[in-house]
């Protein structure tokens, strides 16, 4: 019998071995990234304050301590995005002075500085503006809120302001308002980012102290000696007046300085206005910008809370009498979040 042989491919039972195919590589295609677009412009993202819009841009209110913190630092304005911040920054008012006799001076305003940038819109900034918009990085920024100054007791001057800081451009507190005494007994009025009033025949405190470019505030207003009046606390823009005379002993208290105007929290707003003089008779009035009136035979009214206005001075002609406390500062950083 002829014997037959099993080829290698035979598929008889039992032959263990496999065929197999031939491996062939495929001929596909994976797309990468063909679609609508890459990446837009990046802004810069930030947390902290209180947190508000204005169009296109954030605005960052801070009225107590805090930290601004960065997650996304941006990019420059040439390519479409941002990355740099604007600020304002304003210090603590000062409290106006007490008085046994006479009128206390008013409080001198928080120093006021800011610093507008393209970057940040088209808005009206203030007088005092002139500082330079800070580029960020991805980090947290420690933000201070500075307090105001106490009010005068009935014998003794107003408290100082604490300064307020931001990247990290610091603005004074304001200087305290001198307390009153009759006829040449006042004090003067204390230096800082706007001088306090002065009590009756003493000179104003020195504003823009310590000195910046552009000033961060005024002097404060001269006391008036034989009308037993106090002088006006410095503002941001304009200088504390002088007391008056009157009629009797009684004269006019000076007129707190105006503060400095600015829409960079989306709405013209003014801060740091000094605080009005004391008089037996005729109260100064506060300043723009948060400043208190100052009494008029009685205690000096208060600076208003998170403008750094001052406090008012107080005014009597026997028993003491307090003067109005000063307004807290305050800082607001504004940027572009979106195109």
């Amino acid at each position: 019998m002829r014997e037959h042989k099993l080829g290698s491919f035979s598929n008889v039972k039992g032959n263990k071995k496999r065929t197999t195919r031939p491996k062939t590589r495929g001929f596909g295609y994976q797309v990468f990234g063909f679609g609508a677009g890459g990446r837009g412009p990046l802004f810069v993202t930030a947390t902290g304050g209180c947190v508000t819009t204005d169009g296109n841009y954030k605005i960052h209110t801070f009225n107590s301590p805090g930290t601004f913190c960065v997650s996304c630092a941006g990019e420059a304005a040439d390519a479409g995005g941002s990355n740099s911040v604007t600020w304002m920054v304003v210090g603590g008012g000062a409290g106006g002075g007490g008085a046994k006799r006479g009128g206390g001076g008013g409080g001198g305003a928080g120093g006021f500085r800011e610093s507008p940038s393209a970057a940040a819109g088209c808005y009206t900034a203030s007088p005092l503006a002139g500082g330079c918009a800070v580029a960020v990085t991805v980090q947290g920024y420690p933000i201070t809120v500075g307090a105001a100054g106490t009010a005068g007791p009935g014998s003794g001057n107003g408290g100082v302001g604490s300064a307020s800081s931001a990247f990290p451009t610091s603005s004074a507190g304001g200087g305290y308002g001198g307390r009153g005494g009759s006829s040449q007994q006042g004090n003067p009025g204390g230096d800082g980012g706007s001088g306090g009033g002065a009590g009756p025949g003493k000179p104003g405190g020195t504003g823009n102290s310590p000195s910046t470019s552009p000033p961060q505030g005024s002097n404060g207003g001269v006391g008036h000696g034989d009308h037993q009046a106090g002088g006006g606390g410095g503002g941001g823009t304009a200088v504390g007046t002088a007391a008056g005379g009157g009629g009797g002993s009684g004269g006019t208290g000076g007129q707190g300085g105006d503060g400095g105007e600015t829409g960079i929290s989306g709405s013209a707003t003014y801060y740091a206005g000094g605080g009005g003089g004391g008089a037996p008779q005729t109260r100064g009035q506060g300043g723009q910008g948060g400043g208190g009136q100052g009494g008029e035979n009685g205690g000096g009214y208060g600076g208003q809370t998170n403008t750094g206005g001052g406090g008012g001075g107080s005014a009597i002609y026997s028993d003491n009498h307090p003067g109005g406390a000063g307004g807290s500062g305050i800082v607001i950083v504004r940027y572009k979040y979106q195109a």
